[in-house]
């Protein structure tokens, strides 16, 4: 910029408002104050460095020193004071208005990525100023913790600052989301997204983090996205252990809930029965669940659900009984647990199938 070469510009005028104020004595006017924050927002959109900028006041009043009569220079001080310090103060005002409107282009660009909006040639090029290449593979990490993140956040900025100054780098693009803190990665890193994992789940008590799988293009850093997302709502249904949650360890319960009248039926079929138990359905689905989770091991079945082994026995003959399915019988227990998993995905018993 051609200001860039001419910081002289910026104290343009500043002499001789020092000289009018030490005249008389007085301190600078409203006007006089408000030129120099005018002055020092310029300086901040032409890019100068504010301690140059400072010492050129500085200097400046150096020069007319000699110029003031003799008991002018206590007034010299105090007016110096004024005019420097409404001038950074312009120069703040003009760094935050560009910090604001930048936020905003990446609120705008984040919305648009991840929900595939905007022209993608648009896209990608916008894309390029936030340090991502769309043309190439992508994969997204998305953190939920037990409060939601938001821009600024101590622990979204924490997270932020740990993994750009490892990776500052590369081709990262970290921003929160509906309350969620989101990293974008190339798809051949996953180291990148590994360490984000491990930070975001360091930083927040009880906080998950669900990785989508690696996808190209920009409708691909979607793809991946809507997997993590998805991969947390599963998580959160079926119970799932675990910190961090890989997408494609995760694939078959889409595949399973593809036909959902299907499954619907499946579920209705094999654990219907189960509503004329006492207490209804949910203790026994509980006991089902616990059981195929625990690998059908009795023992760690009813430590999952602090029950005794034989209370927990006497719950699987209950559900024999009802069913007419057997869970330890390997011909009953694929068709009993693939029914489980139908009930967490549709929510039943709560819900209906």
């Amino acid at each position: 910029m051609a200001d860039r070469e001419a910081p002289e510009n910026h104290v343009a005028g500043y002499a001789e408002i020092l000289l009018g104020a030490c005249a008389t004595g007085r301190r600078l006017t409203r006007a006089e104050l408000e030129s120099r924050r005018v002055q020092g927002e310029r300086a901040a959109e032409a890019g100068l460095p504010l301690r140059g900028l400072i010492r050129d006041h500085l200097a400046a009043a150096q020069e007319i020193q000699p110029r003031l009569a003799a008991g002018a220079v206590g007034s010299l001080l105090a007016v110096v004071e004024q005019a420097v310090d409404a001038f950074a103060e312009g120069y703040e005002r003009a760094q935050h208005h560009a910090v604001r409107q930048e936020e905003a282009a990446r609120r705008e660009f984040i919305d648009d990525l991840l929900y595939g909006r905007s022209d993608l040639g648009r896209l990608a090029e916008r894309a390029e100023r936030f340090g991502l290449r769309l043309s190439q593979a992508h994969a997204v990490a998305v953190a939920a913790g037990p409060e939601p993140y938001g821009d600024g956040y101590p622990v979204a900025r924490g997270i932020e600052e740990a993994v750009l100054s490892r990776f500052g780098n590369r081709k990262i693009l970290l921003a929160t989301k509906d309350g969620r803190l989101v990293c974008v990665a190339p798809g051949d890193q996953p180291d990148v997204l590994a360490h984000f994992a491990k930070r975001a789940y360091a930083a927040t008590d009880g906080g998950r983090v669900a990785i989508g799988r690696s996808h190209p293009g920009a409708g691909g850093v979607v793809h991946s996205y809507e997997e993590a997302l998805n991969a947390l709502d599963l998580a959160d249904r079926m119970n799932l252990e675990g910190p961090v949650l890989h997408a494609a360890d995760l694939l078959v319960y889409p595949v399973l809930t593809r036909d959902r009248q299907a499954m619907a039926d499946l579920v209705e079929s094999m654990l219907g029965p189960l509503r004329r138990a006492r207490g209804g359905a949910g203790p026994l689905l509980d006991t089902l669940a616990a059981y195929f989770d625990s690998g059908c091991v009795a023992t760690e079945a009813a430590r999952r659900l602090s029950l005794s082994v034989r209370a927990l026995t006497y719950r699987l003959e209950r559900i024999h009984t009802l069913t007419q399915a057997d869970p330890a019988d390997p011909r009953h227990r694929y068709t009993l647990q693939t029914a489980v998993i139908g009930a967490r995905l549709l929510g039943w018993p709560g819900s209906g199938p």
